[in-house]
């Protein structure tokens, strides 16, 4: 995008950059498996289990949600207590400690809620203020374009103050508001045509949405969890609430189903773990548009030392854009800032179904980090983005479009995503101030790389920039030269090429650091003298010679 705000103060026009750095690895890893060849008994089994703990986690969210701010330690020993008479202790603890996860996320999610408001609030006072017809500028809004659409505005604020309003009482008060099992599913239950669903299909969706089939795991036990244990050949036990343990089919009220799991990815890492009883958490859920059980196990990892960045510039960089509607654009550059070969596009859709979404992403950047690999480098540049700001329906207005494009960019899953997958493969990742990228990508580096055979895009420019400013680099191919004339008896240039390069002191390339609006470069600026070295454009004092004809014979 064109100069996302926000960090850093503002210098003669453009804000101060903020540095870059290396963006630190993953510290948990998740892994899932199908559980095949489940008998009836196994999936009664489960589902009892699952919709009996489910109930209990119910019961303990209304709980946590009634104190509000007035929880703590011992509070939370309180429900423990509680829920360890109807079950188990393991099993109670993992259930407080999922409930309180689950008011903390919604505790977050209402701040930044109250945040949107303000700003909405900000945005609808300026514009109110401004004259009708104002024209705006990069930075701000301008005037509305007619009194009717003024009027509408001004009772969207009038609206949104009271949410605003009410949002801060409850925040106060500490009372959130969440939905077990998914706002989103509770809704469709009064939309149901429109979602292609019968009432027993929802129902079934819903009361599978609000189990509770997980357990942390506990280094030092068995396998590393005492509560749904895996085995290092695959063989599941679950360990049943006492008000189900006449449903146990082995000793100690235990459940083994008839099922086998055996990770493919990681698997090898996962049973290091269990052989060592190291710590490892598993959840058991059920996919009812396939009809399909799976089982999750993660675990967490020590948390890796970034590199140096002088380490992850020393072999070059690739320099990825993410704001493409349906693409990466990626472009390679030497450690000097150089760029090599041309621009690499990995293609997307994000279209259907975000499980779909996911999946084009991933498989995108699998591209992407595979030609990295090939390339050579040593670490991925990219933009911190962050548009939690900037897809607001005040700030854009009629631009919807716009903030289609911007809503639908994941750029925090897209981040997390990325730095897993390259850590997996010893790249590194680093993140960049995204301000002004594109803009200067184009100014600086889009028309001097285009050729009849290589078509450069806003988006490869800015790849260059995110590259360039990743490296350390200015965006601009050269600073300005020095004033008087062509010689450096003002001062050398700050951007020159080291002294161990052949080609510093050769032919200058024409000329691209024009301002907007500027006379077009003559393309003839050169470092070297401008002799002719041919006849027809050598000098008037010279004389034509004409040789006589060689005879033959």
């Amino acid at each position: 995008m064109y100069g996302l705000e926000g960090g850093g103060g503002v210098v003669g026009g453009v804000r101060e950059l903020a540095a870059s750095f290396v963006a630190p690895g993953p510290c948990g890893v998740a892994v899932r498996d199908r559980l095949k060849h489940l008998t009836p008994e196994d999936e009664g089994v489960l589902r009892a289990v699952g919709a009996y703990q489910g109930a209990l986690a119910s019961g303990d969210l209304k709980v946590r949600c009634t104190e509000g701010l007035e929880h703590g330690a011992d509070t939370w020993a309180v429900r423990k207590r509680e829920l360890t008479a109807l079950s188990s202790s393991r099993i109670a603890g993992a259930i407080t400690k999922a409930t309180h996860d689950q008011w903390a996320l919604a505790r977050r999610c209402q701040a930044a809620h109250i945040q949107n408001l303000a700003t909405g609030i900000k945005t609808l006072r300026h514009r109110l203020s401004l004259p009708l017809g104002e024209r705006g500028t990069k930075r701000a809004a301008g005037g509305y374009r007619s009194k009717g659409e003024w009027f509408r505005k001004s009772r969207r604020l009038a609206m949104l103050e009271a949410r605003h309003t009410a949002a801060v009482g409850e925040w106060g008060a500490g009372r959130v508001r969440v939905v077990r099992g998914g706002k989103r599913l509770l809704n469709t239950r009064h939309h149901l045509a429109e979602a292609g669903l019968t009432e027993d299909r929802w129902r079934e969706r819903w009361e599978a949405g609000r189990w509770f089939l997980a357990a942390d795991g506990e280094s030092g036990k068995r396998f590393g969890n005492e509560t749904i244990r895996v085995t290092p050949d695959g063989e599941v036990s679950i360990k049943l609430p006492a008000p189900l343990a006449h449903l146990a089919n082995t000793r100690h009220g235990r459940y083994t189903l008839n099922a086998r799991i055996a990770f493919a990815h990681r698997g090898v890492e996962w049973a290091d773990r269990i052989e060592a009883n190291r710590a490892v958490a598993y959840r058991i859920h059920l996919d009812t548009e396939r009809g399909r059980w799976y089982l999750t196990a993660s675990w967490q990892r020590p948390v890796v030392k970034t590199i140096p960045q002088e380490t992850a510039r020393a072999r070059g960089m690739v320099g990825v854009d993410t704001n493409a509607a349906d693409h990466f654009a990626a472009y390679r550059l030497d450690r000097h800032g150089n760029p090599v070969g041309g621009p690499h596009r990995f293609f997307y859709d994000l279209s259907g179904t975000a499980d779909h979404r996911d999946a084009q992403i991933r498989h995108a950047l699998t591209r992407l980090i595979n030609w990295a690999l090939r390339a050579g480098v040593a670490a991925i540049g990219i933009e911190d983005l962050d548009f939690t700001a900037e897809k607001t329906r005040e700030k854009h207005g009629g631009r919807k479009r716009f903030r289609q494009l911007i809503s639908g960019m994941p750029t925090a899953r897209l981040k997390a995503r990325l730095v897993s997958m390259a850590a997996e493969q010893g790249l590194a990742i680093v993140a960049v101030d995204p301000a002004y990228t594109s803009l200067w990508g184009a100014q600086h580096w889009q028309k001097p790389l285009t050729a009849p055979r290589r078509k450069m895009s806003r988006h490869d420019a800015a790849g260059i920039a995110i590259g360039r400013r990743a490296l350390g680099h200015p965006v601009r191919r050269r600073t300005a030269p020095p004033p008087h004339d062509r010689s450096d008896r003002a001062g050398h240039r700050t951007a020159q090429a080291e002294s161990g390069n052949r080609g510093r002191e050769g032919t200058r390339p024409p000329t691209t650091d024009r301002p907007p609006g500027g006379p077009l470069p003559s393309g003839k600026r050169k470092r070297e003298p401008s002799a002719s070295n041919t006849v027809r454009d050598a000098p008037s004092t010279h004389r034509w010679v004409q040789d006589s004809l060689v005879c033959t014979g």
